[in-house]
């Protein structure tokens, strides 16, 4: 039986490191991508073959699946984990920082997913699976650009999984609540630069307290919650379309869909200790 191959992206670290380690316990061929492989080299205790790739650059992400072609001969699983948390009111906020934040978030994801369609068409099976957020079904304040992304994705991967199921090929998506990672500390560090001194400044200082509070960090999951949710994906005969999971991700969805707007809307405020 051939052995099947993945690619996990933003495999240094959190999440893609968690996944990287499970699928490799799970019999595949990985390959953990990253800028900086040399993030990577914690991960050769599990024969994870490293790959440097930067998701905003096509010449490195053609040259990455192609290396994996030629090496295996298959690409079977695509993650799409790379990703980052751009913070700061909307006026803040330059363009350019907003666009590299989709370049990443969403234009990366989307580039791979077009690279690696041939392949798994050509096997009539294959598995690409998108890492959007909670905050793809919900929303913050001062987060509206990294938001505005996983509200994207959301919808890409919709109709990707349509195009995509003829061909035998599985579109799935992963809903993260709070996970313990270094993500919160880096987005409210960001938050205090952007905003923390402007007219959003007594929000900006709400919501960074909140990111990198250590009781918000205590109460986070950890990545090897959503590492297990890909796992089962990508083995199951029928994955679900969606997999929510991790602190706080289902009630708040839920919420969400069951609340008025401005019910919500107070929701958050409180939750994000707003109090104007």
């Amino acid at each position: 039986m051939t052995t099947k191959t993945a690619l996990v992206t933003g495999a240094s670290s959190g999440i893609g490191e968690a996944t990287a380690r499970t699928l490799a316990d799970l019999g595949f061929t990985v390959h953990g991508a990253a800028r900086r492989v040399d993030r990577l080299r914690k991960l050769a205790d599990h024969a994870i073959r490293p790959l440097a790739m930067d998701v905003t650059d096509d010449a490195s992400m053609t040259a990455g699946i192609a290396r994996i072609i030629g090496e295996t001969g298959r690409i079977d699983v695509l993650v799409n984990n790379a990703g980052y948390g751009s913070y700061g009111a909307i006026e803040d906020v330059p363009l350019d920082e907003a666009r590299y934040q989709f370049e990443v978030n969403v234009f990366g994801a989307a580039r791979l997913a077009q690279l690696v369609l041939p392949h798994m068409r050509e096997q009539r099976s294959g598995t690409i699976v998108n890492i959007t957020s909670m905050g793809g079904k919900i929303y913050t304040p001062l987060g509206g650009w990294y938001h505005g992304t996983k509200f994207a994705l959301e919808g890409l991967s919709d109709c990707l999984r349509l195009e995509a199921r003829p061909f035998g090929v599985n579109v799935v998506v992963i809903e993260p609540g709070g996970i313990a990672t270094e993500w919160g500390g880096i987005a409210a560090n960001n938050l205090r630069k952007v905003s923390g001194d402007t007219a959003y400044a007594s929000q900006a200082q709400a919501v960074a307290t909140l990111l990198s509070s250590e009781a918000n960090a205590r109460r986070n999951s950890p990545p090897q919650v959503i590492a297990d949710a890909i796992g089962k994906a990508v083995t199951a005969r029928r994955p679900k379309t969606r997999y929510t999971v991790g602190f706080g991700a289902r009630p708040l969805i839920f919420a969400k869909w069951l609340l008025p707007d401005r019910a919500f809307d107070a929701i958050i405020k409180r939750a994000t200790g707003i109090r104007n």
